[in-house]
């Protein structure tokens, strides 16, 4: 969704727009020599009036005949520069708009995942749409119109001064008074355009967030009360979009009706002139010609100066996404296989180079982490997690067992302690290094557009057909996916809407076992899988978490039994730790979840 506003910094968002724009600037400086040729053309083509309407008051036709052919030179060679202007600016424009794109794309994956746990996606994704366009839509309309206009204009003033001054000093005064009312009537509706785009960007918004959950909408009949919403959000849009075009729209019949009135004076007063003899006839001819083609320039103008605002705004939008501070990654070790072994390369600022073994021990060291530096969500956790251990964390919602898990790859930094990994503080890790080590399966999966085989290979996009099936065998997904149309070949839309819940959890367990992770998060993997289908995976998910530190989140404590260690939390601290025996002997909080007296929520 889009929100745009009137542009903070006019100046600073064009200057850089126009460093993309100079990236192609052999396009536009032929698009410019064009468009200085398309105008010129049309200015001394309507000058040689002058001296063809002379030609024939004085009856000499030869002359006139030269002085048509001149003409008729003039506007070909104008109408070809126009055409020619017009096909570049279309490859310009898009070769702009490519590298705008690019650049977006690559800035946001370099964001950390904390701007889109904050922003909205809708206004993500306005940047790559509403204010993509709005930018090429200028590109393509305003540019080169702007240019003509502009030497049209001028050109046009110089003309009817050399013809006449007199006159000129007329056409000068509603000149003036055109610019004056347009630059009001402009501010004023820069105001409301502003209002205007950010009622658009709600909508859209709302809109958006509709699309996503009509399942949810459904199953609660909440229909007729989004209707009302959608009235109510429309109904504002429609009142600042009208007082918006309001303002706008009135600035063309202004001119115009001012070009008329000017029209009207100038031609009284220079037939007044031919009749003393103060002026020829052509040249009177020719002055009329260029004073009714006089506001067509101020016309364009303003006729664009609404789009070229909304282009600003729009560009100035992707900008200010563009400097956002990127995911910070200072980590010098790395992850390497030395003779087929996984290795961490550990630089040595006094020492040589050292390679420790990829082991996967995980250890939280009195750790402490909020969000914001107001609201702490873990208190003094400390877990130890050895090579090959299942580690369970249980809890109501809001507990901090995700968090914790969110630490590990490091998608937040904490506030005081430490996470070491293999006895190395995950800060040191370069951190493409440190999510190489890690698996994740999340509740809420994604699969992408694509292929199931995609799918599966997604962070292993060079693995061999052999491995994508022992991934899937192993995640017990094959079966189901040799029963479809196209076994592995078969392409997922729409997230896998085609696919069950548990069968879309299977492909990306199987997505996570490809890549052999030596540390493995599941975070309530199974919570969206029915029991039967538990049932299936159990054995191979017991093969994937073999010789693998494993991090568990479930709710159903029956799928945790097994784990080395449960961590039971509260309010983001360590109420009790231990294996499952030892927790229901202690007679604390985990038995009374185990037995039903306490509910997670």
């Amino acid at each position: 969704m889009a929100k745009y506003g009137r542009p903070q910094n006019f100046w600073k968002t064009l200057k850089r727009l126009l460093s993309y724009m100079g990236k192609h600037s052999f396009l536009f400086f032929v698009i410019m020599v064009l468009v200085a040729v398309s105008g010129l053309a049309n200015l001394f083509g309507v000058f040689m009036i002058r001296p063809i309407v002379n030609a024939l008051g004085e009856g000499q036709s030869e002359q006139a005949m030269q002085g048509i052919l001149i003409m008729a030179i003039i506007f070909t060679c104008g109408v070809l520069s126009s055409l020619g202007y017009t096909q570049i600016m279309a490859k310009a424009a898009q070769e702009v708009v490519k590298d705008l794109r690019h650049d977006l794309f690559e800035k946001m994956e370099s964001l950390p995942i904390k701007v889109f746990d904050s922003t909205s996606h809708g206004d993500i994704m306005s940047r790559f749409t509403n204010d993509i366009d709005t930018v090429s839509d200028a590109l393509n309309n305003s540019f080169a119109m702007m240019i003509q206009a502009f030497i049209q204009a001028v050109g046009t003033l110089v003309l009817l001064f050399v013809l006449n001054w007199r006159l000129s000093l007329i056409v000068s005064a509603f000149y003036i008074i055109m610019m004056v009312y347009i630059r009001i009537s402009g501010n004023t509706s820069k105001k409301y355009f502003s209002r205007q785009q950010k009622q658009l960007g709600i909508l859209n918004g709302f809109v958006e967030e509709m699309i996503s959950g009509q399942k949810v909408v459904k199953v609660f009949n909440h229909e007729v009360q989004n209707e009302l919403d959608f009235k109510d959000k429309s109904a504002a849009l429609q009142t600042v979009s009208q007082k918006a075009q309001s303002f706008a729209q009135t600035m063309v019949p202004m001119v115009v009706s001012l070009s008329y009135v000017n029209y009207a004076i100038v031609t009284i007063v220079g037939g007044l002139m031919v009749w003393n003899g103060s002026m020829d006839l052509g040249s009177l001819a020719s002055y009329l010609v260029f004073v009714r083609q006089a506001a067509m320039p101020i016309n364009q103008f303003t006729q664009q100066s609404n789009m070229l605002l909304v282009a600003i705004s729009g560009a100035e939008r992707i900008f200010d996404f563009m400097t956002i501070p990127e995911e910070k990654d200072q980590g010098v070790v790395t992850f390497e296989y030395v003779d087929g072994k996984p290795m961490w390369l550990h630089p040595r600022r006094t020492q040589p180079p050292e390679y420790v073994p990829v082991k996967g021990e995980v250890e939280f060291v009195h750790v402490d982490f909020g969000y914001s530096a107001h609201h702490p969500i873990l208190h003094d956790i400390s877990v130890l997690a050895q090579p090959g251990q299942k580690i369970a964390f249980v809890g109501a919602t809001g507990a901090g067992k995700t968090t914790i898990t969110n630490l590990i790859n490091r998608f937040y930094d904490i506030q005081k302690g430490q996470i070491l990994l293999d006895g190395i503080d995950i800060q040191l890790f370069a951190k493409k290094d440190l999510r190489r080590s890690l698996g994740i399966v999340l509740q809420d999966t994604h699969l992408f557009t694509g292929t199931i085989k995609d799918n599966i290979r997604f962070g292993k996009e060079d693995a061999s057909m052999e491995e994508v099936i022992q991934a899937a065998k192993l995640a017990n997904a094959h079966s189901f996916i040799e029963r479809l149309p196209n076994g592995y070949e078969t392409i997922i839309t729409n997230d896998g809407a085609s696919l069950s819940q548990g069968q879309r959890q299977l492909i990306a367990i199987a997505r996570t076992a490809i890549i052999d992770p030596p540390v493995l998060i599941l975070d309530e993997a199974t919570s969206s899988i029915d029991t039967r289908t538990e049932k299936l995976i159990e054995k191979g998910m017991d093969a994937l978490m073999e010789g693998r530190t494993v991090f568990v989140i479930a709710h159903r404590l029956s799928t945790i039994q097994n784990a080395d260690t449960i961590v039971v939390l509260e309010k983001g601290r360590i109420m009790e730790e231990g294996s499952h025996q030892q927790l229901l002997q202690k007679k604390g909080m985990y038995y009374q979840l185990h037995e039903g007296m306490f509910e997670l929520s």
